[in-house]
């Protein structure tokens, strides 16, 4: 029921577009219904049964609605008598385009009605997907770590897809086909209550049949939504990888793991279709079923005398019958749909009701810029039952460069991680200024904020968007200043287009270096007051580290920096080294104290070659 109102909801976001795709809607019945009941009268008079209660003077209106359906009854059998009168022939004629002005018409109320659904339901596919992607971007780093991107694609394409086509079964299973129902039973009872009743004993059938498929189609669906989520997944992980699959020769293992989701995938949703597809041709051999019972029941009246339906009302209501089961289809179509759009919002609303954890808070502390210190005071963090820090302290004083080294694993990402509240503490406080982080806005904490990580990230855009990302008012000239800092201005005038070159997905045109120069000209184009720079040289070769190196003492100059490094030989000049092991600070100075102690620092820095 939950699912059902919101899919409501969303239908009436734009409440035009519904209610004019629900107006259509109607108008279609309606001519429908009127382009088979306008050939009765001419039945009747054309093999000349029941001329004597066709009215021979003209009817007059005497007044009230349901006299008025009387009376346009009776006036339509008065001019069709007439016209029969003069001219058999020309009745027809008549006829035949009176059926088909109602056709014309039948069909343009159900081209508006599908041009407004259109506008609708694919807005609603707009308002979802970007409701998806907002939540995105506001979910915590620690949502990515369990979730995998693929099942948030599935999510954003194939269940958004269902809920757009469960928009279009609310709008015909409450607007359309219950009128339609209503009206054709109404015509059925006026002609012969007694061949609608014996009607109304055989059609439970086919909703009891359709309910049962209905709720195994769900359970199916759901599987068959998990299959494509983890074959979205294993294409995603597989393109990622390509170049260690080509390395390792590990192409048939990753075929052979392909195939084997894909083929998982395949059965689910064979399943899912081969359900799906049972209602329309199983209800349509129960409504078959239903005609022909109706047949022998209404032609064994009428043959036994016993019966005030004529042979040609007969003929017509089985017909306009026929037409009945048309929506009573559509109502089993509808709540397939609606079923699995069900599964699909389930899956869509495990992201859009996820914990942010981290998020903004009222009334929030502005920061201005740094002028004391970054404080660390008692931290300690946990992924999930596991404690990654415990207990940490230790200043980032203003304008000095704090280097955090250890082996992998030991925290130093974690650490840098809190500052910008991609994770929150579990224990302790971080103090900028002596202000708790988390009473700052989060945008006002990160316009303070610039990071340089191990990969560099860059978008499928132009050397030039990527350096002025996040920047939106940032000129030419602002950002070719930042590539000269960054050393990076001479090999983008290289390129082909210059700055306006598009770098590939994640950059890929470019060498390594090139893409670490092009990330510290982002950084040094915000010109934060605080740096983080995660690992920014591990990557890359011995002349590129050079270069890059050389960027990153520019764009630490009179800065508060963080520094994470695996090569301790670019942090010997940092005011501070914080030596880490399993989340503990167990060392703390700088270059020449450490090595006089011959600690921990002084083991890893001899293992890379460094001894003094």
């Amino acid at each position: 029921m939950k699912n059902l109102r919101e899919l409501y909801r969303y239908t009436f976001t734009y409440k035009w577009h519904a209610i004019m795709t629900i107006v259509f809607n109607l108008l279609f019945v309606v001519f429908n219904l009127i382009s088979f009941i306008l050939f009765i009268p001419f039945l009747k008079l054309i093999f000349d049964e029941g001329a004597d209660t066709i009215p021979l003077e003209k009817p007059v209106y005497t007044g009230g609605f349901e006299n008025f359906l009387f009376y346009c009854q009776d006036y339509y059998n008065y001019f069709m008598q007439q016209m029969v009168a003069k001219s058999a022939s020309d009745a027809l004629l008549f006829v035949c385009v009176t059926v088909f002005i109602a056709f014309l018409l039948k069909n343009i109320s159900r081209y508006i009605a599908i041009w407004h659904q259109s506008q609708l339901r694919m807005s609603v596919v707009r308002d979802v997907r970007d409701a998806l992607f907002k939540k995105a971007m506001k979910l915590p780093l620690s949502y990515y770590s369990d979730a995998r991107k693929g099942d948030l694609m599935s999510r954003m394409n194939n269940d958004v897809g269902q809920i757009e086509l469960g928009v279009v079964a609310i709008l015909e299973l409450f607007f359309r086909e219950p009128l339609a129902i209503i009206m054709h039973i109404s015509v059925l009872i006026y002609w012969s209550p007694t061949l609608t009743y014996f009607s109304f004993i055989l059609l439970p059938i086919s909703a009891f049949v359709i309910s049962r498929i209905g709720k195994s189609l769900k359970r199916t669906s759901a599987k068959e939504k998990k299959e494509i989520s983890l074959l979205l997944s294993n294409l995603e992980e597989a393109l990622s990888g390509i170049r260690i699959i080509k390395a390792f020769n590990g192409q048939l293992q990753m075929i052979r793991n392909f195939m084997h989701v894909n083929l998982s995938h395949q059965r689910y949703a064979t399943r899912s279709f081969r359900k799906g597809d049972l209602s329309s041709p199983l209800n349509e051999t129960i409504g078959a079923g239903v005609m022909l019972c109706l047949a022998w029941f209404g032609g064994k009246m009428i043959l036994e005398s016993n019966s005030l339906l004529s042979g040609q009302e007969f003929i017509a209501f089985i017909v306009v019958f026929s037409q009945l089961l048309r929506p009573i289809q559509g109502v089993a179509n509808s709540v397939t749909f609606i079923n699995k759009s069900s599964v699909s919002q389930d899956r869509i609303n495990d992201i859009l009701d996820a914990d942010e954890k981290i998020g903004e808070v009222e009334n929030p502390t502005e920061l201005g810029e740094l002028k004391n210190a970054i404080e660390y005071r008692n931290v300690s963090f946990k992924y999930g039952e596991e404690w990654v820090l415990k207990n940490i302290n230790f200043q980032v004083p203003k304008g000095q460069k704090i280097a955090l080294v250890g082996e992998s694993g030991s925290g130093k990402s974690t650490i840098a991680d809190l500052l910008p509240r991609f994770y929150d503490t579990v224990e302790g406080d971080i103090l900028f200024d002596g202000v708790d982080i988390r009473t700052a806005g989060l945008k006002n904490l990160r316009d303070h904020i610039g990071i340089v990580s191990q990969e560099s990230i860059l978008f499928n855009d132009t050397v030039a968007n990527n350096i002025a990302f996040g920047m939106e008012n940032a000129t030419q000239e602002e950002i070719e200043n930042a590539a000269k800092i960054a050393n990076a201005h001479k090999f983008i005038c290289e390129l082909e287009d210059g700055y306006n070159t598009n770098i590939g997905e994640r950059g890929n045109k470019l060498s390594g270096g090139q893409k670490q120069r092009i990330s510290i000209a982002r950084a040094i184009l915000k010109n934060p007051n605080i740096l983080i720079l995660d690992e920014a040289t591990s990557a890359l070769d011995t002349e590129s580290e050079v270069m890059v190196q050389e960027a990153l003492e520019k764009l630490m100059n009179n800065r508060t920096s963080l520094v994470i490094a695996h090569r301790l030989s670019t942090i010997r000049n940092a005011d501070n080294i914080l030596v880490l092991s399993k989340g503990e600070i167990i060392e703390t100075g700088r270059h020449d104290e450490l090595m006089e102690k011959q600690g921990t620092y002084y083991r890893l820095c001899t293992m890379q070659g460094i001894l003094s």
